[in-house]
């Protein structure tokens, strides 16, 4: 077996539902372990093969992910997320769990949920750190809308609930931290964990302290944009108004809009994208609503990736949950960002390719969402919105993400309350009271995560702005595109590597 193969099982038994997910066998049976015991043995095993990958024969890009990936999951087990982590964002376990019974078979790991929900549980009880005391009720909310759901499918004839209903009394009864200390910062060596999460996410240099700066350089330029569009849609450039209009003027009449827009959008990419893209994904890309069940505690929209086999489409899912109160004008870009060109391209070409399942399935966030927030602006130039009002979502979007780089370093590195985060996006992103506050609470919980996708999409815009100076009239676009794409998801100085090399030799 390779180190490559060595590392992808690796990763895989640290997330085996999205090994399901994404269709590779092996993993049907099997949950993740959050125990301590079971993450120290990850980490040994991890540590092991660190020490391996400068004699191995790979190649030095395989080396590279190699070495990120391990660090990667290493940080994250040192930082002990899993222990403040119970709300609904990005990696809380248990939340986790329960939006994949929608989208993946269960019938081969139900039986190893009750386990699973005591070894969270007891993460929770034996720690030095604490989640929010908000997160732990809205964790507990959340498995209270599951106890109230009729029985489903996914859980067979077992009797699970009483241990959900278990879990549900630990996060009820955590002492949990108040809104004031709602950062990393504010635990046992927080600093330092959240230094290498940064790192980790972002695949760069960056201090929180720079990236805090770059935020704010970011959303400063961003108002002027808004002030030139503002002005040509409604004679408007001062600032707060556009905010004003854009939360409240441009919204959703009723849900089967936001369908109809996301398909509208998604058909629009794929008739333009052979004029930018040599080549182009075999898998489809289907839209289609949220599950109802997970409607509440869902993001606005995501992508989940076809499954090998081709038994399953790429999947843009758009959520309908509050659809009147949400504004119309993020929806071109989000579908962009997620389906087409975005998540649909990147993650099926990868997969379609004859690499590695290590350099196809790779997590590393600052290439994967750096190439989603990318193409938001690329569908400009490719001429896909149909609107200024849709380009004001585009922006809106673009302030989100730099407003991310100030928020998330305020919050986890300067000791920023939950307040102080949730009045900064306020005043300097279009986002909704609930959209704001789901945002904050996310970056609360899987902290540097949200860096990544700036860092990345500036990254991507520098290496093809090199590329396009060295090379002059032999730069292609449709290549640049194809030489990110084809090479898997890597980390962000790997990809800086293969586009100087391949500039040189084009």
């Amino acid at each position: 077996m390779s180190l490559s193969d060595e590392m992808f099982q690796a990763m895989m038994d640290w997330d085996p539902l999205f090994a399901t997910l994404v269709g590779v066998p092996g993993w049907d049976d099997r949950l993740e372990d959050p125990s301590t015991e079971g993450q120290q043995a990850l980490r040994a095993r991890l540590t092991a093969i660190l020490d391996r990958v400068g004699s191995s024969d790979e190649d030095q890009v395989a080396k590279d992910v190699i070495r990120h990936q391990a660090t990667s999951i290493i940080t994250k087990i040192d930082a002990r997320l899993v222990e403040h982590t119970v709300s609904r964002g990005l990696n809380a376990p248990v939340g986790v769990l329960l939006r994949a019974t929608s989208q993946i078979d269960f019938s081969r790991r139900r039986h190893l949920v009750p386990r699973f929900l005591r070894q969270a549980g007891e993460r929770l009880l034996d720690s030095d750190r604490r989640p929010l005391l908000r997160h732990a009720r809205n964790g507990a909310a959340h498995v209270e809308r599951f106890l109230a759901s009729p029985k489903q499918e996914w859980e067979g004839e077992l009797d699970l609930r009483g241990e959900f209903a278990r879990y549900r009394e630990v996060l009820l009864g955590l002492p949990g931290r108040d809104d004031e200390q709602a950062g990393l910062c504010w635990l046992p060596d927080g600093e330092e964990n959240y230094r290498k999460l940064v790192r980790d996410y972002t695949t760069a240099s960056y201090t929180p302290a720079e990236l805090h700066a770059l935020g704010l350089d970011l959303i400063a330029r961003l108002r002027e944009e808004y002030a030139e569009i503002g002005s040509r849609v409604w004679g408007v450039s001062d600032v707060p108004e556009i905010f004003r209009r854009l939360r409240t003027d441009l919204l959703w009449d009723n849900e089967d809009e936001m369908l109809v827009s996301a398909v509208e959008a998604v058909a629009r990419a794929e008739a333009e994208a052979p004029n930018w893209f040599g080549r182009l994904p075999e898998a489809r890309c289907e839209v289609r609503f949220v599950p109802e069940i997970d409607r509440e505690s869902a993001p606005f929209a995501y992508y989940t990736d076809a499954a090998l086999d081709g038994s399953r489409p790429g999947t843009y899912f758009v959520n309908p949950f509050n659809a009147t109160g949400r504004s119309r004008t993020v929806s071109e870009v989000t579908a962009f960002h997620e389906a087409t060109p975005g998540h649909h391209f990147q993650l099926s070409i990868a997969a379609e390719t004859e690499l590695s399942n290590l350099r196809k399935f790779a997590f590393v966030d600052a290439y994967l969402e750096g190439w989603g927030l990318y193409t938001e602006r690329l569908a400009d130039e490719m001429g896909l919105y149909s609107s200024d009002e849709a380009r004001l979502g585009m922006l809106g979007l673009d302030a989100m993400r730099a407003g991310r780089l100030v928020v998330d370093t305020g919050l986890h590195a300067l000791g920023w309350s939950r307040q102080q985060a949730v009045d900064y996006l306020c005043e300097n992103t279009t986002m909704d009271d609930s959209e704001i506050s789901s945002e904050v609470d996310r970056y609360i919980e899987t902290p540097g995560q949200a860096l990544a996708y700036m860092v990345g999409r500036l990254e991507i815009l520098r290496l093809r702005g090199e590329a396009r100076a060295a090379m002059g009239e032999r730069f292609d676009i449709r290549a640049f595109h194809d030489l990110v794409l084809e090479n898997g998801v890597v980390p962000l100085s790997t990809l800086g590597n293969l586009v100087s090399d391949w500039s040189r030799r084009a």
